[in-house]
């Protein structure tokens, strides 16, 4: 129809619209919002941190293809990927958990894709607690089953990654209206400067 056959590619048409409050949707703010924090991180390292890569990648959504490539050269000791959270706050998702848009960043302390092929992350009880003491008593947490991140690979490379997921509350995922809260992205900016410069020299990595 319409001169469109198929395997003809398509894509949302991009848009972002302001809600009320600091409040926004539209196209791709899976991950660009992720990207966003990343920018603002550029400003924010500290003396005194350890080496920091900043990994803009491609792909998450074909396998991991970029973050994997990424790692291999890198060989990072520890991994921290900022995607969208779930958000829990609606009638419609009220059984997926407790993440609240509006109510700041978040880690997830479990994810699993729902197909054993195709992994899942239990973070690093270290990175776990580093987190935790970065964000008091106002970081929010996510445990899901159909999730899938950069990580699920990376924290299987060489002798392993020390590894975890850390994001924003989100709505709608996957389609042309994804929400969020500014002031989450806001927050996982304060997060991430706050975690990064309590990591000490010789941080031990070893689970258990």
């Amino acid at each position: 129809a319409a001169g469109i056959s198929i395997g003809t590619p398509v894509v949302y048409r991009g848009q972002v619209v302001e809600l009320a409050g600091d409040r926004i949707a539209g196209t791709s703010v899976d991950d660009r919002a992720g990207c966003a924090v990343l920018l603002k991180m550029t400003r924010q390292i500290g003396p005194g941190w350890p080496t920091v890569h900043l990994v803009w990648s491609v792909q998450e959504e074909f396998n991991l293809r970029g973050a994997v490539v990424a790692a291999q050269v890198l060989q990072p000791d520890i991994a921290i990927q900022i995607d969208l959270m779930q958000a829990s706050d609606t009638p419609d998702m009220a059984d997926r958990g407790e993440m609240v848009m509006g109510g700041g960043p978040g880690i997830s302390l479990y994810s699993f894709h729902g197909r054993g092929t195709l992994n899942g992350v239990i973070p690093h009880p270290g990175l776990v607690r580093l987190m935790e003491e970065a964000g008091g008593a106002e970081l929010q947490r996510s445990a899901q089953v159909g999730v899938l991140t950069d990580l699920s690979y990376i924290q299987t490379l060489g002798a392993g990654v020390a590894a975890i997921d850390v994001g924003f509350p989100m709505r709608h995922a996957h389609s042309a209206v994804e929400c969020c809260d500014l002031g989450d992205l806001v927050g996982l900016v304060n997060l991430l400067r706050t975690a990064l410069g309590l990591i000490p020299a010789g941080m031990r990595l070893e689970r258990g």
